[in-house]
């Protein structure tokens, strides 16, 4: 049985890790200044390969520079915003964490996007691995319990459909992370 002393000690560390917690979920995930928003059927996203660095970017006229292709039949608002040199993922050994490129939403549904046109071997795992990255960071704040439905695409226009083979990959996500990967340059607006 523990002592007086030591019960107080745990209730202080239980105290303090409920308050680090609380933190935790009140941080701002969308604290991006690149926000764009389509009401459009078809619109694309785009993202200039580095360097220079910059934000991806909502386009709705140029399909030539569309990396993932949103196909928004019913022509819902959707909203994207940019997160890769927007926003700033921190670990905990104070280092900045690669995040994924950016994050379309409409009504309860959210969609984090990876869009390159890589054809190396690697990609498809360091695009998943920035996936699971930012979505980790995104599910510790309050923002996230905003959605029901939670998916996340890799988009590369050099390989636009890229399914066979990946149910291990796509299994392994949703296991570890709640989210429905897709390995697709097309996005279809539910």
């Amino acid at each position: 049985m523990p002592s007086p002393k030591e019960r107080k000690a745990k209730i202080r560390k239980d105290r303090k890790r409920k308050e680090e917690n609380t933190k935790k979920k009140t941080k701002k995930f969308f604290d991006s200044s690149h926000i764009f928003v389509s009401e459009i059927k078809r619109f694309g996203l785009c993202d200039k390969e580095p360097p220079p660095h910059l934000p991806a970017y909502l386009d709705e006229k140029n399909g030539k520079d569309w990396i993932a292709v949103i196909e928004n039949f019913y022509q819902s608002k959707i909203t994207f915003v940019a997160l890769d040199n927007c926003i700033k993922l921190i670990k905990a050994d104070g280092k900045q964490d690669k995040c994924s490129d950016g994050v379309l939403f409409y009504n309860s549904t959210i969609i984090f996007v990876e869009l390159t046109t890589r054809t190396d071997t690697k990609w498809k795992k360091e695009k998943e691995n920035q996936l699971r990255t930012t979505i980790r960071y995104f599910e510790d704040t309050k923002e996230s319990d905003n959605f029901e439905i939670k998916k996340a695409y890799i988009a590369n226009s050099n390989h636009p459909i890229f399914t066979r083979g990946q149910d291990a990959r796509i299994n392994g996500f949703f296991k570890d992370t709640g989210y429905i990967l897709r390995i697709n340059n097309r996005i279809d607006i539910e």
